[in-house]
């Protein structure tokens, strides 16, 4: 039996705010962006969940994990209305993925001279090899 993957409608909020908004605004160089909860509830066809698109837009997890900082919420004072939007800083944009592998990559052959200087990768590593317990028994 397959297995089904549901995404929770606070993950859908979450998720689209990231695409939406933040991400257009990292590579536009911006440091600050704004979400309307109305606008992100009716995107996501969603029925009487004003409240929890609010709370998922304020959470903790949604702002630790994209490193942002609530810097002002305008509307009502409930905060629970289509008309609450949320102004963010993005402290530091998150690694794209995959960049970490990309890095390594890039230093693919870097020591390809020295080895050869030394008579190639195998001969270095031969070399090293019989000699590896010359220097423990001192």
């Amino acid at each position: 039996m397959r297995s089904v993957t549901t995404v929770s409608h606070s993950d859908a909020v979450r998720e689209y705010a990231i695409e939406v908004y933040m991400r257009p605004a990292i590579r536009q160089g911006e440091r600050y962006f704004k979400v309307n909860v109305g606008i992100v509830h009716k995107a996501l066809n969603f029925s009487n969940r004003v409240p929890l698109v609010c709370a998922a837009l304020k959470s903790k997890r949604f702002l630790e994990e994209n490193n942002l900082r609530l810097v002002s919420q305008t509307g009502p004072r409930s905060g629970q209305s289509t008309t609450v939007t949320f102004a963010y800083e993005i402290l530091s944009p998150p690694a794209p993925a995959g960049s970490l592998s990309k890095g390594f990559m890039a230093l693919r052959g870097i020591a390809k001279d020295v080895f050869q200087k030394l008579g190639g990768g195998e001969a270095f590593i031969r070399n090293e090899r019989s000699t590896f317990h010359d220097g423990l028994d001192k």
